[in-house]
This record gives structure tokens, C-alpha cells and sequence, in this order.
């Protein structure tokens, strides 16, 4: 076998294992894609205004918050920042990834960051952490799944929105916390693991309780970070293994 047919033959590889790790998030976040496309129509969205608002902004929780502030005559200032409040997780997301993806072209990094998303983020961390590169294949074989579900999964909610009983009912929403949970949970060996998620969850609920969604979210994930940086060096198990 020659060195491209190897090469070849391991990109298949690497791109069918990123698809495979793919799966559990497209399931879980089936209802919510779901969800959206029938929210939006509901809120004077058409057909294909939804299914190129999720194939724009491809951010469930920032399109969740649109929809709900589109048609409620607020201020484009406010909706915008809004939604970076969501969203601003995901600059930490790209900060740590960045390292990750650095030395893959300009072109590949850019769509990299536009399908980054938290699973992604989280299963492409744990398996840079485990030795192995993110590589450009493998990460798309991950993340292209997700969003050609995400934005397919809204055109249905979208047309057939109506024919969806409540999801709230079902229970099925509560599946894509369970699966960040489980996420979250995949980090617990490393080192600050607990004091930094109990600072982020309680920094979190302080703030949905004083001052609302959708900015609990971004206040929480600062948290976390700060103390992290805060504490010191010999406490952070630098020397240890993840």
C-alpha cells in the first residue's frame, strides 16, 4: 500500500471516528432543533427564515434568546447583547481550542471555530488531552453532523411545528443536559475539577435568581475561570497528569 493510500485510509478513519462521537449530541439535540424551528414560525418567523437562522448563527440558546426578543419590539442593541451574553462562552471555547487548531490553515481554522460548540469543544479538549492531535479531519467528521441535523432538524420543526406535541411534557428536553452533564463529569480527574465547577454552578444560580437569563450563564463560566486563575500554582496539580 502506498503512502497516500495510508494517508487516505487514515482520514477515513479519523473522519468516520469523529462521526461516530457525534451521534450522542445529535440525538440530544434533536428536540431543541426541533423546538426552535416551531418556536420561530410561531413568533412570525417563516420557513426559511428559521432554517437560514439556524444555518447562520448555528447556536441553539443565542437563537432561543432571538426569537423570544425579536417580536417584542426591544431595542437591536439590547437583542445583540443578549445574545453575546449567551454566547460569550464560546470566546473561551475558541481561547482553548485555539492551541488545539493552530496549525491548520487560515480557511480550515475559520470553519473550525463556526461549527465549535460545547461538545465539541469538550470531546476535542479530552482527546487532545489524551495524547492524540485534533486534526482538521477527525474534527469535522464531529462537528458537521451536528449542524446538518441542527439546521434540517429546525426546517422540520419549522413546517411540521404544529403536528409536535410539548417536548416539556415528554421530558425529552432534559437530554442535552443530562449529555453536558455527562461532559462535565468526563473532566472530574483533573486538577481543580470540583471547586471550580461548584464556584461556576453556585455563581450561576446567584445570578439566574438576581439577575436573569440569559446572563447567569456567561456570569457562571467567569466565575469558574477566575478561580481558577486566582488559586495558586502548587494547588493546580501542574506536574500531574489530566
Amino acid at each position: 500500500m502506498t503512502a497516500e493510500a495510508i494517508s487516505e485510509s487514515r482520514a477515513r478513519t479519523d473522519f468516520w471516528d469523529g462521526v461516530r462521537l457525534s451521534m450522542p449530541v445529535v440525538v440530544a439535540s434533536a428536540p431543541f432543533a426541533v423546538l426552535f424551528g416551531a418556536i420561530a414560525v410561531d413568533n412570525g418567523f417563516s420557513v426559511l427564515e428559521a432554517f437560514l437562522m439556524s444555518a447562520m448563527i448555528f447556536g441553539g440558546a443565542s437563537q432561543m434568546v432571538g426569537i423570544e426578543l425579536f417580536g417584542q419590539h426591544v431595542a437591536p442593541w439590547l437583542i445583540v447583547l443578549s445574545i453575546f451574553a449567551v454566547n460569550f462562552r464560546h470566546v473561551l471555547y475558541s481561547a482553548g481550542i485555539g492551541r488545539r487548531i493552530a496549525h491548520w490553515p487560515v480557511l480550515q481554522q475559520a470553519l473550525g471555530y463556526f461549527i465549535l460548540t460545547d461538545p465539541q469543544y469538550a470531546v476535542a479538549e479530552a482527546r487532545a488531552a489524551s495524547g492524540q492531535p485534533v486534526g482538521f479531519v477527525w474534527y469535522l467528521g464531529l462537528g458537521l453532523p451536528v449542524y446538518v441535523f441542527w439546521v434540517a432538524e429546525s426546517a422540520l420543526g419549522a413546517v411540521f411545528g404544529k403536528l409536535i406535541p410539548d417536548t416539556h411534557a415528554l421530558g425529552i428536553d432534559f437530554l442535552l443536559p443530562i449529555y453536558f452533564l455527562g461532559l462535565v463529569l468526563g473532566f472530574r480527574k483533573r486538577p481543580l475539577w470540583l471547586p471550580v465547577v461548584a464556584a461556576s454552578a453556585a455563581a450561576s444560580i446567584i445570578a439566574y435568581k438576581t439577575v436573569g437569563s440569559p446572563w447567569h450563564v456567561s456570569i457562571g463560566a467567569i466565575a469558574g475561570v477566575l478561580l481558577a486563575v486566582i488559586l495558586p500554582p502548587h494547588h493546580s496539580g501542574v506536574g500531574k497528569r489530566p
